[in-house]
């Protein structure tokens, strides 16, 4: 039987509230072998009911579908809500879920999965879902973007009088990264994997032109940091491997702000080995703050500049970003 129960708590104790219906929701062709993941889907699914889970399997079939199932498994009256995929199906789920009390758990099964690595979760869903029962469900901040046109993408947030807001659980990329992940072609990234993002990434060094944007920092006195790329955490790791932002931390109740300041295509060249190091909030310029609240705005000679949540691509600056306290819980070993 798979329990919820407060952190620490043994779940044989009545305290505890057993979990009975749940779903699983898939993106079928997230990872770069979807016949495999279809499989492991099945044998997941499969030791869930042996635990005592009436599971429900829910396959994506277009994009914003993974938000959609997961506002429907609310409103029936779900007891769980599983997730499996990247962390852009992560990214859909959590906003139709929160701020419900219905806890999420999380299979891995895409191409970074910032999350699951920094819960340190089984990469293979099968044994995640071995271990289901031994999570805890902690209440957890999210962040939440507001911005007043989208790029392209679609919403899996809310929209109101031209504006548009969208929750997200790991990282907000400004700049250069969101143009990378505006450019991916859908081949590279369902075949290539990280390698896809990384050549990418140097097609773009030489293509973009770094236009500058400034993230003002509430609550430090107004704070603003000149940027040309910036990441809004709320993990410490980034692109599912890279070590950017120390400070970070999914249970903590702020961002960490990683700011790069130059428009130097050999300053970036820099950048890569100094986070490869671990050492580039040592480089000049290069800055790591905390904060709750951050509004990035684009330059005087700025036209069109992109952010992405999780990986997707989202809108375009100016917007806001905010922390969203007891936003969501989430299963955690």
């Amino acid at each position: 039987m798979v329990y919820a129960c407060s952190q620490g708590v043994n779940p044989f104790r009545s305290r505890c509230l057993p979990l009975k219906k749940g779903i699983l929701i898939y993106n079928p062709v997230a990872g770069r072998n979807p016949a495999r993941r279809k499989r492991e889907i099945r044998e997941a699914a499969e030791v869930l009911r042996t635990s005592g889970l009436d599971i429900e399997l829910a396959p994506t079939e277009r994009p914003a579908m993974a938000h959609e199932l997961a506002l429907a498994a609310v409103a029936k009256g779900a007891d769980l809500v599983l997730a499996c995929g990247g962390d852009g199906t992560i990214n859909e789920v959590i906003n139709g879920l929160s701020p419900s009390p219905v806890p999420l758990g999380i299979l891995p099964g895409g191409t970074a999965n910032i999350v699951a690595r920094e819960l340190r979760l089984p990469i293979n869903p099968v044994r995640a879902a071995r271990q289901l029962s031994r999570w805890m469900p902690r209440r957890i901040a999210l962040g939440r973007a507001h911005w007043d046109e989208a790029a392209g993408a679609p919403d899996a947030g809310n929209e109101a009088n031209g504006s548009r807001s969208r929750l997200y659980i790991s990282v907000a990329g400004i700049g250069y990264d969101a143009q990378i992940v505006y450019k991916l072609s859908p081949w590279m990234k369902t075949n290539l994997g990280v390698t896809g993002y990384v050549l990418e990434a140097l097609r773009q060094l030489i293509l973009y032109n770094f236009p500058r944007f400034t993230c003002r920092l509430e609550g430090l006195n107004g704070m603003e940091r000149p940027g040309t790329f910036a990441v809004i955490h709320r993990t410490r790791l980034y692109a599912g491997w890279l070590h950017l932002a120390p400070t970070a931390g999914l249970f903590q109740p702020r961002f960490a702000v990683c700011s790069f300041p130059s428009r130097s295509r050999v300053h970036y060249l820099f950048y890569a080995l100094g986070v490869l190091l671990r050492q580039h909030t040592r480089m000049n310029g290069v800055s790591l703050d905390q904060c709750t609240e951050v509004t990035s705005i684009p330059g005087n000679d700025a036209k069109t500049i992109r952010f992405e949540l999780d990986g997707e691509l989202a809108g375009t600056i100016p917007a806001k970003f905010e922390i969203v306290p007891d936003a969501l819980t989430l299963l955690v070993p």
